[in-house]
């Protein structure tokens, strides 16, 4: 029987992480494993391996996703899920992904290791290109396995060289056989790092994750007129450089008008002709605006757009705000929500609730199965970089709290 004393092997979870990080190492001691090329095969090869040697049935299915089975005594029963995805950023880091999979793993192991049997059957599953990095459409895979997308779409996705994605499967040899989807899970949880820096601020080991953020990306053009730098006197210019510094201070104080805050970042911006000795005629740039709540997320794009036209009206500039991509707000199934807050009660480590800023596939999961997500820090909030990291006692701390809750939903023989 499972009580507060069964727990993840912290060393032997530690080391599994380190091995697979080999797989793609750069020299800025972080990962760049990208989905579906050699390192993606390699890594998806030594987690079948590891899988197998831990008793589990592996199968394939035609996106590429990896299903890792420890039978349960009904086998019948629906199967309890976990995992994440195994592939990178360019520059990224060793845990970002990795660690829920190989949870999942260590789950495997200490269950059978405490020779603890479950009703329902447990699933670890890798998910194919999560990052989106080589076909620039991410969580895909996952996103066909809940029916979010069809099957040929997903396959028939080009990378920038022309080779689909089913193609660069087979290449890989991960075209596999098994339908996407479209059978019943019992539960899916999540184990990820933070990839913020909240939990670690707070020293709480745990983060209990209600949902999601829903995210709104603009492209905003703003059109001015060129000139010569020297010769144009300051009061007859269309700067379109300087009214898209108003609009972007402006957009950024939007933000502290709400509670609680979104985040709204401009990350690329663009200038024509780009010249130093040339005023501006016309700038670009990117919105990416992100809350938990979707009424409030409307209601920040309106002031975004009524801020930019009041600037743009005020300057004389034309203006453009494009919608160029949305993903509403996911939350997570109360019945997962409150297994992983019973989970870090039954192994006595804090949590707090949370939300998570980035999209994951357990967002996808969200759609067709109950579904909950377990965060532990990472230092300084840092992700998506060489030089992301976690500490040992925290991952395995998330790893067994993330068992606890999977007994909670399989049930324990």
């Amino acid at each position: 029987m499972a009580d507060g004393t069964t727990r993840a092997n912290e060393e032997r979870l530690w080391q599994t992480l380190m091995d697979l990080a080999k797989i793609g190492a750069t020299p800025g001691g972080g990962v760049g494993r990208i989905a579906l090329t050699e390192d993606d095969r390699k890594a998806r090869d030594q987690f079948v391996a590891w899988c197998k040697e831990a008793g589990c049935d592996v199968r394939v299915d035609r996106m590429g996703n990896i299903f890792a089975r420890r039978p349960g005594l009904d086998a019948d029963r629906p199967p309890v899920m976990t995992g994440s995805h195994l592939d990178t950023q360019p520059l990224g880091g060793r845990f970002d992904g990795i660690f829920g999979v190989l949870a999942g793993l260590e789950v495997v192991r200490s269950l059978n290791d405490a020779g603890i049997d479950t009703v329902a059957p447990l699933d670890i599953v890798v998910w194919t290109d999560e990052e989106g990095v080589r076909f620039s459409a991410g969580m895909v895979a996952s996103g066909v396995f809940a029916g979010k997308y069809d099957l040929d779409y997903g396959l028939g996705i080009v990378d920038g060289d022309g080779v689909t994605f089913g193609e660069a499967l087979k290449t890989i040899g991960y075209a596999g056989t098994e339908d996407v989807g479209g059978i019943p899970v019992e539960a899916f949880f999540e184990a990820h790092i933070e990839q913020g820096p909240i939990l670690e601020n707070d020293a709480i080991p745990i983060g209990v994750v209600l949902g999601a953020q829903g995210q709104r990306c603009f492209r905003v053009t703003v059109e001015g007129e060129e000139g010569h730098a020297g010769t144009l006197p300051m009061e007859m210019r269309r700067d379109a450089m300087l009214g898209a510094a108003r609009m972007i201070d402006a957009i950024n104080g939007i933000a502290f008008q709400y509670d609680p805050h979104p985040v709204i970042t401009v990350g690329l911006v663009n200038v024509r002709p780009n010249s130093p000795n040339t005023i501006p005629g016309q700038v670009y740039f990117s919105i990416d605006s992100r809350h938990p709540d979707n009424d409030t997320l409307k209601a920040v794009e309106a002031d975004m757009r009524a801020a930019c036209e009041t600037i743009a009206g005020d300057g004389g500039y034309g203006l453009d705000v494009e919608l160029v991509s949305e993903r509403e707000s996911t939350v997570f199934h109360r019945d997962c929500v409150e297994a992983v807050a019973d989970a870090a009660d039954t192994a006595d480590l804090p949590y707090r609730e949370i939300y998570s800023g980035a999209g994951h596939d357990a967002c996808n999961l969200a759609l067709c199965a109950p579904t909950g997500m377990i965060f532990v820090p990472c230092e300084g909030g840092i992700s998506h970089n060489e030089r992301e990291n976690a500490r040992p006692s925290d991952l395995a701390a998330g790893c067994t709290v993330l068992m606890h809750a999977m007994l909670n939903r399989a049930g324990v023989a």
